[in-house]
């Protein structure tokens, strides 16, 4: 452990190295001389491992051809209060001298003080972690940290591909062909050539005589090193209520290149820089500059994991409540107090917040371990509200709607760049939502091909790329919990599930659980409703209800954070035989509705529902931090999905066998429909729905199976509706 000393009073003091450039020539030989013992001497602070020291690490690293070295800040701040200070004040003077350093002291542990072998030896890479400067946001930089050391967290959106920047440019007169260097240590902007040649070389044709703006860069003897762009944008649970989100421009260059992805949660510690962009209009102000940062770290953050990470005295209050007896009920207690009843619901948003095990298979597959809920029902019934709530409980939460929102909004796009005119990656909402929660209100608005964009976002968890030259894999490790209304506005009683829901199977069997709500009219419900209505309108702040919720809403939300970070619970042996069993008794019940029916139901029981109670009972045996998912919380689990998912099937179900009066008839008269829609309208043809109706009906069709008919072949794919659903389209 070496010495924590700072300046004294024999050491020369930066203040007086202000304009005397002898001075500031002795300044950075101090600056490379004290960087350089730290290097070599300091040790990390509690450890008495010989491996612990930056000197090894930057022979570790150089060994592997990895031309960096990794810097505590808060090491070179405990070594010297005044050098730490001098690379925050003054980054991009000290910097470079740090490098330099660095290279001096591998040199001196690899040659042994012999100097000659010195230009053999790579630049190496100062790297800045652990700045811990939190109270600094992309919203708070402004003009007085220019040219600082600053650092600001976000969501890396886009990145750019890897281009190649020079760093020390050979010029050449293209007159007298003098030759001279020219360093750019910039991330952004443009190097300024000298107007004039001194003229000094072979072809000299007289002083100034070689004109204006005379050089021209040598590519094969100039300098370069790997740079990429990126783009970083605000948190979303940072950005306030009303707000766009801030963006900021990053300069990434050497051993940063291609190490972050769109998608990825970072710290970014950094140079505060502007430049001059191009492509100024007439007019516009020619002293506004646009600010970046020349990133000197970067720090990857799970920002669940890192709102998982508490105190130990938190943690074991925590721990104290998960022992505190009934967990669970105090848990649905206090999911979104302010509503009445819905208590299925509120088990079921809870599963979601606390999810599954997420596991990892041979031969790199993965299973999800995030539970998808869709909410379907009549207007005012609280689907907004459940989703708001756990938008603002969830560690991770973006919010959206589908009536404004495409499925480039969703998952992701790719834009040009209007500087430099390459493409980019821009990340959605599924994938800022990475480890979280996306919450998409208004789901039945969107459109089809929208809908059908995130299917593999919903279960592989991945979005796939393949635009402009771009092919890439994004990572959408997210919960999905939707709300829509049925296709007439409100759920209607005299038609089949199948009728009222306007989705594919495809996208009915992601979802892990499905409840229909219905806004059924009783005396004694309606009263009690309206009681706890009042009592909000009444007392606002002093509402019973919320007295009444056992977890705090912030509580909540650390403990959610807590368990999705420290507990990942798998099935028991006696667990897993009794959801087997279970599963198959689902199969059977839903293959003896078709039966009945005649037709298959609108919400499929596939494997993808037997995952989807593996991943309920784990999320149960979270609430309560156990490692282990008992048959108990399979009983939960299956009790949950039966009334959820299996309620709508049955219903369905039965339903169906109503509206078609218990015959076959009915069904025979659909299947007579289909037929004359075929033979009228060909593969890849056009209609008027309206006209195509009376077309049918002309021919003795009744209109109820011509509905039926159409509904029936759009489910399986065979039509598709556009212009507001007035026409129709034969697809196969």
């Amino acid at each position: 452990m070496s010495s924590m000393n700072s300046w004294d009073s024999s050491q020369v003091s930066y203040s007086q190295y202000s304009t005397d450039p002898n001075a500031q020539q002795d300044e950075g030989k101090i600056l490379r001389q004290k960087f350089r013992e730290f290097l070599r001497t300091y040790k990390k602070h509690g450890t008495e491992s010989m491996m612990t020291g930056y000197r090894e690490q930057l022979s570790m690293n150089y060994n592997q051809g990895k031309y960096f070295v990794e810097i505590d800040y808060q090491d070179l701040l405990r070594y010297d209060k005044m050098l730490a200070e001098k690379l925050r004040k003054e980054p991009e003077q000290t910097l470079p001298k740090f490098e330099k350093a660095a290279k001096e002291a591998y040199l001196l542990s690899r040659y042994d003080n012999n100097k000659s072998n010195a230009g053999e030896i790579h630049n190496i890479q100062i790297q800045i972690v652990n700045y811990r400067r939190t109270s600094e946001t992309i919203r708070n930089l402004d003009s007085d940290m220019v040219s600082q050391l600053v650092q600001a967290p976000g969501i890396i959106i886009s990145a750019s591909r890897v281009a190649a920047r020079a760093t020390r440019m050979r010029i050449q007169c293209s007159g007298c062909k003098t030759e001279r260097w020219v360093v750019n240590e910039k991330g952004f902007g443009h190097v300024q050539f000298p107007r004039k040649c001194e003229g000094t070389g072979n072809n000299v044709q007289g002083n100034n005589q070689c004109g204006m703006d005379p050089f021209i860069m040598v590519p094969d003897k100039t300098e370069y090193v790997d740079t990429q762009r990126l783009k970083l944008q605000e948190n979303p649970e940072d950005v306030p209520t009303g707000e766009m989100p801030r963006h900021l421009w990053l300069s990434m260059d050497r051993n940063f290149v291609d190490q972050v992805k769109p998608g990825s949660r970072v710290n970014v510690i950094g140079i505060y820089s502007i430049y001059s962009a191009k492509g100024n209009k007439k007019g516009r102000d020619s002293t506004i500059r646009q600010p970046y940062l020349r990133v000197i770290g970067v720090e990857m953050i799970n920002a669940s994991e890192s709102k998982g990470a508490f105190e130990p005295d938190e943690e074991d209050a925590l721990r104290k409540l998960a022992r505190s007896g009934d967990i669970y009920n105090k848990l649905i207690k206090s999911i979104a107090p302010s509503i009445w009843g819905r208590d299925e619901i509120k088990r079921a948003c809870a599963c979601l917040l606390f999810c599954g095990s997420r596991k990892h298979l041979p031969g790199g597959m993965k299973l999800r371990g995030d539970i998808n809920v869709l909410l379907l029902g009549d207007p005012s019934v609280a689907k907004s509200q459940f989703l708001k709530f756990v938008h603002a409980v969830s560690p991770i939460g973006v919010y959206t709607s589908g009536k404004g929102s495409s499925a480039a909004g969703l998952t992701a796009s790719v834009l040009r760049d209007p500087t430099s005119g390459e493409f980019h990656l821009e990340g959605g909402a599924m994938v800022l939502a990475d480890g979280g929660v996306v919450c998409i209100d208004e789901f039945d608005k969107m459109r089809e091909q929208d809908r059908i964009s995130i299917h593999e976002a919903m279960e592989q968890q991945t979005i796939s790329i393949a635009k402009a030259g771009i092919t890439t894999i994004l990572n959408s490790r997210c919960a999905v919990l939707a709300a829509a209304n049925p296709i007439f506005g409100r759920y209607d009683d005299m038609r089949t599930v199948s009728e009222n829901i306007d989705f594919q199977s495809t996208i009915l069997s992601r979802f892990d659980l499905i409840f229909i709500i219905k806004d059924v009219k009783d005396v004694a419900s309606d009263k009690k409703l309206a009681e706890h209505i009042m009592d909000f309108h009444i007392n606002v702040d002093a509402s019973t209800a919320q007295e009444s919720a056992p977890i705090s809403t912030d509580t909540l939300s650390k403990y959610v954070a807590f368990a999705r970070k420290n507990c990942s619970p798998r099935l028991t042996t006696s667990a897993a035989e009794a959801l087997k069993n279970h599963y198959v008794t689902f199969r059977q019940t839903a293959k003896k509705r078709e039966e009945q029916t005649g037709k298959q139901s609108a919400i499929p029981i596939t494997v993808r529902q037997l995952e989807a109670i593996t991943r309920i009972s784990e999320s149960l045996a979270k609430m309560e931090l156990s490692e282990q998912a008992t048959e108990v919380h399979v009983q939960e689990a299956v009790r949950l999905f039966r009334y959820a998912t299996m309620k709508a099937v049955q219903q369905g179900a039965l339903l169906g066998e109503a509206a078609m009066g218990g015959n076959n008839d009915f069904m025979q008269n659909v299947q007579k429909a289909e037929a004359a829609f075929r033979e009228r309208i060909g593969v890849g043809s056009t209609s008027s729905v309206s006209k195509t109706v009376q077309q049918l009906k002309e021919r003795n069709h009744d209109e109820s199976a011509i509905a039926q008919a159409l509904h029936f072949m759009f489910l399986r794919g065979e039509v598709e509706y556009f212009s507001g659903r007035r026409m129709i389209r034969r697809k196969k």
